[in-house]
């Protein structure tokens, strides 16, 4: 099977035990992750064969971050190694109506000082069938963004199928340019794009008409407008998806996602999460399904969005960033069981 490349920041998340703030917090837990990292681990959990590229420190911490993507069976071949240290986010998660937050500490991190030239990508797409990136990605600096359009530019020129998370992230803007003036030209390489609900109108200038997020009020109809607007926007795009996430707390959402494919829209089922264990990687989780369930369910969109949005649904139940479930357990909430009794 050809292999699937993701490329982006690997970082440590670093957060206070349970719900704990940062001021009560005297010991933090460590995970690995980040928006392509996530999204690997995903594909790889469903049989695929990954590959990530991304810059990590000659050091211990860069060598057990990778031994922490070795044990996911994600491939670390085209892994580079250098600069000084690896990234790192805070997260205090939240609960009820206190918001979860991030604290970004990834200034002049291994990845952030990458630099256009470095990858060979030439070798890492010979065998590839997908490229995916995130808006996460040229939004860390300008090395990261050149590097990045390398890369679907290779991607293009090699066949590949190039998918981006619109993913805006305004605490990372910081290195000089608007996000527009630079996703402009790459989401323009894309085949698949998706995004959530504020990613197309923070990045683009796309609303959805009358959502209120924050009041849990998002629907398929809102956010059809967005997928046609991008689709306009973007003539190369023939896929685009629209994650709708209704906000009622911290600890419960509404879960569900569009799906524009050749011009149909198609609409997933809306999940009720009432007890968020973790909601960080959500999105990542949708992307990994969703590029599973179009590679795996080509004819059926409905049934690849479907696969996207209850992988997705089941992130929420899982701690840290990756989405450790597996094919099965995924068409089982497809299928309508969610009564989560005992496995025996």
């Amino acid at each position: 099977m050809q292999k699937i490349i993701t490329f982006g920041e690997v970082m440590m998340r670093l957060s206070p035990p349970g719900a704990l703030r940062f001021g009560q917090a005297r010991d933090f837990e460590v995970q690995y992750g980040g928006g392509e990292s996530n999204v690997a681990v995903s594909l790889a959990n469903y049989g695929l064969d990954t590959e990530i590229v991304t810059r990590l420190p000659s050091n211990d911490i860069g060598e057990a971050c990778l031994q922490f993507l070795r044990q996911y069976n994600v491939g670390t071949h085209f892994i580079l190694h250098g600069g000084s240290r690896l990234g790192i986010y805070f997260l205090e998660i939240g609960s009820v109506m206190r918001s979860s937050q991030v604290i970004y500490d990834r200034a002049d991190s291994a990845f952030a000082t990458i630099e256009p030239g470095m990858v060979d990508w030439d070798l890492v797409f010979r065998d590839a069938a997908w490229f995916h990136w995130t808006g996460i990605t040229p939004a860390i600096s300008e090395g990261a963004a050149l590097a990045c359009l390398e890369g679907v530019k290779a991607a293009r020129r090699m066949g590949v199928t190039v998918s981006c998370d619109m993913n805006y992230r305004a605490k990372l803007w910081k290195w000089g340019k608007p996000p527009q003036e630079i996703m402009e030209e790459l989401v323009s390489y894309c085949d698949v794009a998706i995004g959530n609900e504020e990613d197309a109108e923070k990045v683009f200038g796309i609303q959805a008409p009358e959502a209120d997020v924050t009041a849990g009020n998002v629907s398929s109809e809102q956010y059809a407008f967005v997928c046609a607007e991008l689709a306009k926007k973007f003539p190369r795009l023939k896929t685009i998806a629209i994650t709708l996430r209704g906000s009622i707390s911290a600890s419960h959402n509404t879960w569900s996602a569009v799906l524009q494919k050749d011009g149909r829209l198609f609409t997933a089922p809306t999940y009720e999460i009432t007890h968020i264990v973790d909601r960080v990687g959500g999105g990542d989780s949708f992307m990994g399904g969703l590029i599973y369930g179009l590679l795996n369910y080509a004819d059926d969109p409905q049934k690849a969005l479907n696969f996207a949005v209850a992988a997705s649904a089941l992130k929420h139940t899982i701690y840290g960033d990756f989405n450790l479930v597996s094919v099965a357990e995924v068409e089982k909430l497809m299928k309508g069981d969610s009564s989560g009794r005992v496995s025996r």
